[in-house]
């Protein structure tokens, strides 16, 4: 708590680039809330946890399965301070609060991944992946509509060499049309209010934009430490800048001309009369929709059939909420939505697995692209579970149905390639001895049923000793554990945040021991992926919403699939 690397001297409080000291804001944290902490380092094999109450740590850390990074969780805010809870009580007017603060670092930090959602709620308010272009950053918090009406603005020294200061943002045009400011300013990276900066970039806008529209404004300055005092209020909410009349000046500036420039071209778009005598007198003459364009633009009537009423950078699932009304147990606890909703894009080291015949198998994937199918998938919207093994899909017009089986087995698949070499590991909490898996995997296996005990022990031995012969390799390039005693210890991490069904893990085992071809590496590498693929995917009963036939149709498949001989599914999905 009372120790910092930032600081090795006074005159360093000058300089100092940091929001402030973790270690305090953590200890004030433990005196209002249960806080619990959990965290793991890139390479360990496991993470640890620890709660903490009054600055005091409650018991040793503890090793848990974790994802790479560290998980900060308070609970119970406020449970010792009554009058303060009491103000808390309210949530309907501190939650937007959050909502605003959690949107503009999401815009300002476009690396990071923000989520926001209200306990209860089916959906996040909040939801941006990390992304290169600041603007869909934009259009991800506060959507496409603004983003169009955006510019991008940069403000500088004139003098290169000893540059100092440095502005770049997007402005909103002269189309933009909103009835409150949003000004979004970063200085040195930390959220900041400037009245004085708010004020000059409002009377400009005034002068060029209608009375009634306010403008939208993201800003982020880079100046010198020394520059800055961030001492004039005690929320640190406040700035205030050396030189700021030069900045403020050649900022309103820049902005000046930029609206002076794009004010000579300025669009605008029609709105129908709300009228219901010329509504219904609509109805009866079209049987289209009008869409509004330009002036001076002919109007162009899409019927209703070929509308679309989706947008794949929406929140995934917001069709759902309608589409089904309860939620099982089973859907609560896991299924599609959860799944889809934990993943994130992740990118691996450009050396791992430089191997030609990992190569090689990428290569196949991607040569193997369908475009009609991958565009389907990049911009479809998600609707709804169907039944056990499908799911509905919207992209465009068209309603999709997704075999989920297929798809997740085929994104496991690849995922296992792509991770190749780089996994994360799961920690098992006690060693799984392969003997007494391979036995129980063999016991359920029908097709073992005229085999006798005696055998299938025999069988699970041989299996054991293959195991364990290959551990180094599936190891060092699957993140598959197995020690010297035979007993499986770790498994990989393939999606992040997401673990497979452990009662499937006898038949993962089996399947390593019966099905790789360990002699021939590149078939070696896709049937070990294969059943990586297989073992990680969504089978039933894990889906949820357990109705409809579906599941006959997946049993049919999978036993006929079987006695083919089939190593591995390709992805389908059918669309009416």
């Amino acid at each position: 708590r009372h120790t910092t690397s930032k600081l090795s001297a006074y005159e360093d409080l000058q300089t100092i680039k940091s929001m402030g000291f973790r270690g305090e804001a953590l200890a004030s944290m433990t005196y209002v809330g249960h806080v619990t902490v959990t965290t793991i380092t890139e390479g360990q094999l496991h993470g640890y946890r620890v709660s903490y109450r009054d600055g005091v740590m409650e018991n040793d850390p503890k090793p848990c399965a974790a994802v790479k990074g560290t998980q900060v969780m308070v609970e119970n805010l406020f449970y010792n301070m009554v009058a303060r809870r009491k103000t808390l009580q309210n949530s309907n007017d501190d939650y937007p609060k959050i909502v605003d603060f959690i949107s503009r670092f999401a815009v300002h930090h476009i690396n990071v991944n923000f989520s926001c959602r209200k306990h209860g709620a089916n959906r996040a308010d909040v939801h941006s992946g990390s992304t290169s272009s600041r603007l869909d950053a934009i259009r991800n918090v506060y959507g496409a509509s603004v983003v169009r009406d955006l510019m991008e603005i940069q403000v500088s020294d004139e003098n290169a060499v000893d540059e100092i200061f440095k502005m770049d943002g997007f402005i909103s045009n002269a189309n933009y049309v909103a009835k409150k400011t949003t000004m979004i300013l970063f200085i040195n990276d930390r959220l900041v209010d400037c009245t004085s900066l708010k004020r000059a970039t409002e009377f400009v806008y005034s002068a060029i934009l209608p009375q009634a529209s306010k403008p939208f404004i993201y800003m982020s300055i880079n100046l010198p430490p020394e520059h800055v005092d961030v001492n004039i209020h005690p929320t640190k909410k406040e700035v205030s800048l050396l030189n700021q009349e030069r900045i403020i000046e050649k900022i309103k500036d820049a902005i000046e001309e930029k609206l002076m420039n794009c004010n000579n071209t300025r669009i605008f778009q029609t709105q129908a009369l709300n009228s219901s005598a010329l509504t219904q007198a609509n109805t009866r003459k079209d049987k289209g929709t009008e869409v509004s364009t330009p002036t001076g633009e002919k109007s162009q009537k899409i019927p209703v059939s070929q509308m679309v009423r989706t947008d794949p950078r929406d929140p995934s699932g917001r069709l759902h909420t309608y589409w089904q009304g309860q939620t099982s147990n089973l859907e609560k606890k896991s299924g599609l939505v959860a799944v889809r909703n934990i993943v994130r894009s992740r990118r691996n080291p450009k050396d791992a697995g430089d191997l030609s015949s990992r190569h090689e198998l990428v290569t196949e994937i991607d040569y193997n692209l369908h475009p009609g199918l991958f565009d389907i998938v990049k911009n479809c919207t998600y609707v709804g579970v169907a039944d056990e093994v499908f799911a509905l899909i919207q992209h465009n017009t068209l309603l999709y149905l997704v075999n989920v089986v297929n798809v997740s087995k085929e994104l496991m698949y690849q995922q296992a390639l792509c991770r190749f070499g780089n996994f994360n590991a799961i920690q098992l909490s006690e060693p799984a001895p392969l003997l007494e898996l391979l036995t129980m995997a063999l016991k359920d296996d029908e097709s073992m049923s005229d085999v006798n005990e005696k055998e299938k022990l025999e069988i699970a031995e041989v299996n054991t000793e293959i195991l364990k012969e290959n551990a180094e390799m599936i190891n060092e390039y699957f993140s598959i554990h197995i020690d010297q005693g035979g007993n499986l210890t770790r498994l990989p991490v393939v999606l992040d945040q997401y673990t497979p069904d452990m009662d499937r893990l006898p038949e993962f085992m089996l399947t390593l021991g019966n099905d790789i071809a360990w002699d021939v590496e590149k078939e070696c590498f896709r049937t070990a992926a294969a059943a990586i693929g297989n073992f990680y995917a969504l089978h039933p009963p894990i889906l949820p919403n357990p109705s409809g036939k579906g599941i006959r149709l997946y049993k049919k498949n999978k036993d006929s699939m079987e006695s083919a001989g089939q190593a591995d599914n390709d992805l389908t999905s059918t669309g009416e």
